[in-house]
């Protein structure tokens, strides 16, 4: 609902989930859903599926736990045969067949793009790889280069598979967020991700977030997108480096529960120095 609201304001930008839980929803449903986004917004819909990285859609929605991977591979077989046929001859374990049932609305994209989301688990990455589906990886801690042996492994996979190279494109969701200084970046953004994460943490098992463990993924190695305009430009950059080239990278700013005018202030330093930056670099880096 949210994306069709920015469909209806906006003209350029692209719309998409920063995940889209498969597992837990019905594909002919999450389809229908975003084939009306991409016509409403003349064919700039995409979306990203993934598995969750919480549990708490199994029980609310009924579905097993111990199904969390059989449910998402069969979910997501349905999803990509919807996208290639009008009617669809299927069949699964956990949702009805479909014997040749028309699937309405198209949309106006002739293959509506979908991007796999995945973590940290191998089989994710090769699976992706296998499909020929571009990757979205949810980097959230730690450092960035230590998923370069899983990019490897995904466009190992999908040139194994015989998909052509240049349809492997690797994204990157990163918790990020840009201020006039790289010190007022993390001030701004420290307290509300500390709070998230703590509280997450006691579910989790974490301990309290501290200033230090935040600078430290705040620094040249860190997952974190938060500081200056350029910092954040050459931090982009030098990510990009490390995992043999990304496509995208998607900020998710929310965690810290900041004020609307520091995220539209953000959203300005984003599009006005830090993407016009990495395209100077990437036109650079080609000429030579």
């Amino acid at each position: 609902m949210i994306l069709g609201a920015a469909a209806a304001r906006t003209r350029r930008i692209r719309l998409t989930s920063a995940v889209t839980v498969l597992s837990a929803a019905d594909p002919v449903r999450v389809f229908q859903n975003f084939a009306t986004l991409d016509l409403i917004s003349a064919g700039r819909a995409e979306l990203v599926v993934g598995r969750g990285s919480f549990i708490e859609a199994f029980p609310l929605f009924g579905l097993e736990l111990g199904a969390y991977d059989e449910l998402f591979a069969e979910k997501l077989d349905l999803l990509l045969a919807i996208r290639e046929h009008e009617q669809v001859w299927w069949s699964g374990k956990y949702r009805p067949d479909l014997t040749g049932q028309a699937i309405f609305p198209r949309p106006l994209q002739h293959r509506l793009p979908i991007w796999l989301g995945v973590g940290g688990t191998p089989a994710s990455f090769a699976r992706a790889g296998m499909l020929g589906l571009p990757l979205m990886i949810a980097i959230i801690g730690g450092e960035t280069h230590r998923f370069r042996p899983l990019v490897d492994l995904y466009r190992q996979s999908g040139r194994r598979a015989g998909h052509d190279p240049a349809m492997l494109k690797v994204g990157v969701h990163a918790l990020g967020y840009v201020a006039a200084t790289t010190e007022e970046a993390m001030d701004d953004f420290f307290p509300g991700y500390a709070a998230a994460f703590t509280e997450i943490g006691k579910e989790r098992g974490w301990p309290p977030v501290t200033r230090g463990q935040f600078e430290a993924l705040c620094g040249p190695r860190g997952a974190l997108m938060v500081g200056s305009a350029s910092d954040i430009a050459a931090k982009i950059a030098r990510q990009s480096d490390a995992l043999g080239g990304i496509a995208r990278i998607n900020f998710q700013m929310s965690v810290a529960s900041l004020t609307h005018e520091k995220l539209l202030a953000s959203i300005g330093l984003l599009g006005s120095v830090v993407a016009p930056a990495l395209r100077s670099a990437a036109a650079a880096k080609a000429a030579t």
